[in-house]
């Protein structure tokens, strides 16, 4: 007799995202609800953790309920509930955290707690049911890394930011520009069909040894230029964003060719390159991170753009892989603003969340 799919509810409230989903341990996504917060945060021009929080509150009971009515279960038909317990802002995670372990304890079932990281690196497996060892590029709003993907639960970073993360970079750059926020998307808008050679921009950490990554020159330059042509014409906005995202798209082939070679030293037998994160949804990086694969001879895996941004979806399958391998979690585990996927790795003090 065929045996049933687990399902997992998954609880996703990190940062400006208030999302529900269920998804099956055979990989079918039975649910995926998201509540975006875009809203109230464009006005700041960033996330502001209090604000974040209070929405979470407002928004979480209802997600869970479409959720499960997308499903067309009730909650006696789960087999867990997993839920972000960082990293992230803290207002959030206790949000999403409390709801998780509520309807645990209530139902009985197994409580997984997810790391959001963790729930990124493993979003391929969802989408495109990749083996073992993989290589990652890790690129969102709060983290930008390279990591060794050997298994549930074990990882090796090869490279983090010493500072701001990408994807914070294109926020704070698209608030220079007056483009709006978020500023991935209206980067990517304003430099679409535009010449990225108008503009000279540095390219940090680019040629240097390691795999690590800096952006706070890269985005202090672009303040300088705005400042030294205020006010600025508007002809030159679409110029210096493509000339920005073309020199974030440098560095990150660049540090990711290292990484490569260190991948391909330690784990011959790997044959991928993941992209994941919000700023992976970001079209020209990933045809630049493709052709790097294709000329490396690894195959480029790039979830879809509603699994790199923040959803509950990934989480929910993580917690399907963890609940697989008997890692469950008791209800008294707490939310971690930080929360390192490698805990050998040297701290990166200055690598923060979004907002």
């Amino acid at each position: 007799m065929a045996v049933r799919p687990k399902l997992v509810l998954g609880i996703e409230t990190s940062c400006d995202e208030t999302a529900a989903a269920v998804v099956a341990s055979d990989r079918t996504i039975l649910a995926d609800r998201i509540a975006s917060q875009t809203e109230l945060h464009a006005p700041h021009g960033g996330v502001v953790p209090e604000i974040a929080a209070r929405a979470h509150l407002e928004r979480l009971d209802a997600m869970i309920e479409l959720a499960l009515a997308d499903a067309r279960i009730g909650f006696g038909e789960l087999d867990a509930v997993a839920a972000t317990l960082g990293p992230g802002l803290i207002g959030g995670l206790v949000v999403g955290a409390t709801a998780a372990k509520a309807i645990a304890y209530a139902r009985g079932l197994p409580f997984v707690a997810v790391n959001h990281l963790e729930a990124h690196a493993l979003s391929a497996r969802l989408s495109h049911g990749i083996d073992f060892p993989y290589l990652l590029l890790l690129v969102s709003g709060g983290h930008c890394q390279l990591l060794i993907v050997e298994e549930v639960g074990r990882y090796r970073r090869l490279g983090t930011t010493i500072d701001d993360a990408a994807g914070e970079a294109f926020d704070k750059v698209a608030k220079l520009l007056g483009l709006g926020y978020p500023g991935g998307p209206a980067i990517e808008r304003a430099a679409e069909g535009v010449g990225n050679d108008a503009v000279a921009l540095p390219r940090p950490m680019k040629g240097r040894p390691g795999c690590d990554f800096s952006f706070a020159g890269l985005k202090t330059a672009v303040r300088q230029l705005v400042e030294r042509e205020a006010p600025l014409a508007p002809s030159r906005i679409p110029a210096i964003a493509a000339a920005f995202q073309a020199a974030v798209a440098d560095v990150l082939e660049d540090r990711t060719a290292r990484a490569i070679a260190a991948f391909r030293a330690s784990h011959p037998t790997g044959t991928n390159l993941v992209v994941a994160g919000g700023v992976a949804a970001n079209r020209t990086l990933r045809t630049r991170l493709e052709g790097l694969a294709t000329r490396h001879g690894l195959g480029f895996v790039a979830p879809p753009a509603r699994l790199c941004t923040d959803n509950a979806a990934m989480v929910a399958w993580a917690g399907a892989e963890r609940l697989a391998r008997g890692l469950v979690d008791r209800l008294d585990a707490a939310p971690r603003p930080r929360w390192p996927l490698d805990p050998d790795a040297a701290p990166a003090p200055f690598a923060g969340v979004k907002g």
